[in-house]
């Protein structure tokens, strides 16, 4: 069953994120299991606030990505960029499809 963790953070350096996580990207891309898909989303009621949607093909991938050591360091390295603790809700997909 594919696995989304949503991330529910604020930040006032959103773009510094962005880079760390396209640098983890490009570092990764050739690499077995990790994430698959990412949402990001832009609260627009509270300035500052975001949530990222990751999914994975499992829980199982996610939680082997959450253990590897180059995952720990991007996590402090962006909950350093926050201005308040991040908030991790861990989902199991039960559906997602296009609507048009």
């Amino acid at each position: 069953m594919k696995f989304v963790q949503i991330i529910d953070f604020e930040t006032e350096r959103l773009d510094e994120m962005e880079q760390l996580l396209e640098d983890a990207r490009q570092r990764l891309a050739d690499q077995e299991g990790g994430p698959t898909h990412r949402i990001l989303l832009k609260d627009r009621d509270t300035p500052g606030r975001y949530l990222s949607l990751i999914e994975f093909e499992s829980y199982e991938e996610a939680m082997r990505n959450s253990e590897r050591p180059e995952t720990t360091k991007m996590a402090e390295q962006l909950g350093a960029l926050c201005t308040r603790e991040p908030r991790f809700i861990n989902c199991d997909l039960l559906d997602a499809r296009d609507l048009k």
